[in-house]
């Protein structure tokens, strides 16, 4: 008798389908999949999905999730049919920024293993004949990339997930979910219930609505976006059949947020380049019988909205300059906040997951990755990015939602820079620091909805007095767009002087009672159980020792301990892992308190003269907290330091907030405080080879080649992991995460970028940055752990080789006397 969990899948979709596929493949034969239209042609988004496959994203994740799509995809047919056309992707730029970001995008590739070039005009006319040459200045082909025929994918994946034992049930409509002491027990429908103890979510834009039966926040908002056929083209007559629908490469206009892919003799047409059309469920027709043209998730086509990107069209492209369009509809599509999918288990009915605002493009990945999360609870790609708990509670509300969804359909071809700010909401969480911030000129960056500055304007004087070795060289136009030379200045201040840093918007996680020690002894690679006052750097990480989170653990009494953490997911994960004894309490302190770090050398000749407490090296020891008063303002203030010099994290409640900062920055004006931004901040910490989990490090790393493995104890006890990482051989690691020094002084990369060895594609770049202290850019790579130090190695900047050297790290205060003084 099978002993596998009983499986209810919602939405037998491109998503669901995959799902059921990939579970039965594992072995789990009790899966039910359930969807309200009749089967196949279900009526949802995956029946009138264009089936576009572009692999290429700036996301590792994404990048993998479309590759394994592409592949599993390719080896699907039904009777002899395709499920995927392998026609290969050209992307084309009409301006000289696309063509720029054209490179960008080869390099993406090149990191991610996706084989792509950057061509002429020529070259890509010749792959799509139907293009103007004269319009373009190059394109980025892609041969792997093509089209998914995702309602016959969908039959091919139902079929196969039948013969090993699961059930289609299509026009069944959920209209419950049922759930017994905080677990999910089954499914009620509009035929009965349906036993359950694992039910999916995979239902596109009704998933918000489903997630709703259980209480659950689903933050997607359904829009419609266009698409067109024309009328039969004398330029296409003979090329293709109905089988084969198309032969030349699936085309983007990105330059006019549009896309083009053959069917047969005709054209398809899709555009972002219309004005936002938010869908509400109530308002769609209910349709019994979904037809290729008629069905729930295709509104009238709005021929207005259409008219500006025909014309763009007909510019691009020759033949359809006398032609007409035939037919067009208006498709539902989800977008979410941040443009990621939606994966994940309910915070508090267990057994209910979530796979939505997932496109055909990365499908199968996702599917592979929960598939791989519910039966051996780690997926192989690293999923922090799509993780539906990465949001904060503000950023899930229906109204932030709909705004973020709708600006990202906006400028979802956009050219976009890594440190592009959001333009709205904005101003939505703000440290009392705020207003003194405003008052310096801050500039602001956004994560999260916390406003962060990035440098301030007041401290542009300081600019022309820097010493010469530390006048930072101009940079390239992309590197220096969202930057400023300031930030030289404030690095300089915070390495000679010191400076204030508004540090509030990291996470701040309070964890107490009884049971606090133990429970974290259990979940973080440190010791715990040390004198309070003690502050620990310490790894959370999963079961097979990748790196989940790395954290900063500060003991404040026998049982009451404060986290800092990396965001949402950290939350999240700690509540899960609560014991059911109600020992240990978990809350997050973060918009009740607030914290600037304090540092530079002279750090504590402005500390110290406004407190009666101890701040010297001996009353505060470095990775050491106590609660003090400064002015008297009570605070709690941790000598650590992530820029590499003296001084402290002051914590203090938010009411006293800008007093606080009042009161350091007029004591300080004697000598020389400034405040400073994230830019000088990023730039330190690297200097110092801090790591930043997400970038750097991600549970697709190990603690030794990520080079934390210091942080690890596995002499102190069990602690979830431990058995992983007393496995690896540390003298074996085949990749470590490697310290470049860039050899010309002045290419500064943003990140992303592939590294050469031997000239060969073996890595790329984490974070980045240019040096202030040593007067040249510095970047963090996974590299080959034979690129040793000394190594010459390549980066591929927009299409041009930088030379590199791997460097001993850190390259800053290695003896570390500057932050231990």
């Amino acid at each position: 008798m099978s002993t596998t969990p009983r499986v209810v899948i919602i939405g037998a979709g491109i998503v669901g389908a995959n799902l059921a596929d990939e579970l039965t493949e594992r072995g789990w034969n009790q899966v039910t999949v359930l969807d309200q239209g009749p089967l196949p042609l279900t009526g949802g988004s995956t029946s009138h999905a264009p089936g576009l496959v572009f692999q290429t994203n700036g996301s590792k994740t994404m990048t993998e999730f479309a590759s394994y799509t592409v592949d599993k995809l390719n080896g699907l047919d039904v009777d002899g049919d395709w499920c995927f056309n392998q026609v290969g992707g050209l992307e084309i730029a009409t301006t000289p920024e696309r063509l720029h970001d054209l490179h960008r995008k080869q390099g993406w590739a090149t990191s991610w293993g996706v084989a792509g070039e950057v061509l002429d005009p020529e070259e890509c006319a010749k792959l799509h004949p139907l293009l103007d040459q004269d319009r373009i200045l190059g394109g980025f082909h892609t041969p792997s990339d093509g089209l998914a025929k995702s309602t016959r994918a969908v039959v091919a994946l139902a079929r196969r997930a039948e013969s090993r034992g699961a059930v289609f049930r299509g026009s069944t409509r959920v209209i419950g979910i049922e759930q017994h002491g905080g677990r999910v027990t089954g499914v009620r429908t509009d035929h009965g219930e349906i036993p359950a103890d694992i039910v999916v979510s995979c239902a596109g834009f009704w998933g918000r609505a489903i997630g709703e039966m259980v209480g659950m926040k689903v933050p997607l908002l359904p829009l419609a976006h266009q698409y067109a056929h024309t009328e039969p083209l004398p330029e296409l007559a003979g090329r293709n059949d109905a089988r084969i629908e198309a032969r030349m490469p699936i085309l983007r206009h990105q330059d006019q947020d549009l896309y083009f892919r053959e069917h047969n003799d005709r054209l398809g047409i899709g555009t972002y380049a219309h004005r936002p059309m938010p869908v509400r469920l109530s308002e769609l027709p209910e349709q019994d019988s979904p037809s290729d043209d008629a069905m729930p998730s295709m509104l009238p086509f709005t021929e207005d909205d259409f008219a500006a990107s025909w014309e763009h069209s007909r510019r691009l492209l020759p033949a359809l300059r006398t032609a007409r369009v035939e037919s067009g509809f208006n498709g539902i599509f989800s977008f979410t906040p941040d443009d990621g999918p939606l994966v994940g288990e309910s915070p508090d009915v267990a057994g209910f997951w979530i796979a939505e605002a997932v496109w055909v493009t990365h499908s199968s990945g996702v599917a592979r990755a929960v598939a791989e999360l519910l039966v051996d609870g780690r997926s192989r790609t690293e999923l922090h990015g799509c993780d539906v708990h990465r949001f904060d509670e503000v950023e899930t509300t229906d109204q932030h939602v709909d705004e973020t969804a709708q600006r990202n359909f906006v400028e979802i071809y956009d050219v976009k820079h890594p440190l592009q700010p959001k333009l709205s909401p904005r101003d939505v969480r703000v440290s009392p620091f705020h207003a003194r911030q405003r008052e310096l000129g801050a500039v602001f960056l956004e994560s999260h909805g916390w406003e962060r500055p990035h440098w301030y304007e007041a401290n542009a004087p300081l600019v022309k007095g820097l010493p010469m070795e530390w006048q930072p060289p101009a940079r390239d136009a992309w590197s220096a767009m969202h930057h400023s030379p300031i930030a030289a200045a404030e690095a300089w201040k915070t390495r000679n002087a010191v400076a204030l840093y508004d540090m509030t918007s990291l996470k701040r996680l309070e964890i107490s009672g009884p049971g606090a020690l133990s429970f974290l002894d259990r979940l973080t690679t440190g010791k715990m159980d040390k004198s309070i006052g003690a502050v620990t750097y310490t790894l959370v990480l999963d079961e097979a020792g990748g790196v989940r989170s790395d954290l900063t653990v500060a003991r404040l009494g026998e049982q009451l301990f404060q986290v800092g953490a990396n965001g949402n997911l950290d939350f999240d994960h700690f509540t899960r892992q609560l014991p059911d004894d109600h020992g240990v309490q978990v809350r997050d302190i973060t918009g009740g308190t607030c914290c600037i770090g304090v540092w530079g050398p002279l750090a504590r000749d402005l500390v110290q003269p406004l407190s009666g407490d101890d701040f010297s090296h001996e009353g505060l020891k470095y990775f050491r907290c106590k609660r003090a008063h400064i002015a008297g303002i009570p605070v709690l203030a941790m000598r650590v330091s992530y820029v590499g010099e003296l001084g402290w994290e002051i914590y203090t409640g938010a009411e006293y907030g800008q007093r606080l900062w009042d009161v350091l920055f007029e004591a300080g004006r004697e000598l020389g405080v400034v405040a400073a931004g994230r830019a000088a901040f990023n730039s330190l910490r690297l200097e110092k080879g801090y790591r930043a989990w997400g970038s750097d490090m991600t549970t697709e790393h190990n603690p030794y080649e990520a080079g934390v493995g210091f942080a690890v104890r596995p002499q102190k006890g069990e602690f979830v992991g431990r058995d992983a990482v007393t496995s690896i051989d540390q003298d074996a690691l085949t990749r470590r995460l490697s310290c470049l020094t860039i050899d010309d002084g002045r290419s500064v990369v943003l990140g992303h970028e592939p590294v050469f060895v031997d000239g060969e594609p073996a890595g790329y770049i984490t974070s980045a940055a240019f040096s202030h202290t040593l007067a040249t850019p510095i970047a963090y790579a996974w590299l080959p752990a034979t690129a040793v130090v000394g190594t010459q190695v390549e980066v591929q900047y927009f299409g041009r080789k930088v030379r590199a050297t791997v460097a001993a790290e850190p390259l800053v205060d290695p003896d570390m006397h500057r932050i231990r003084r």
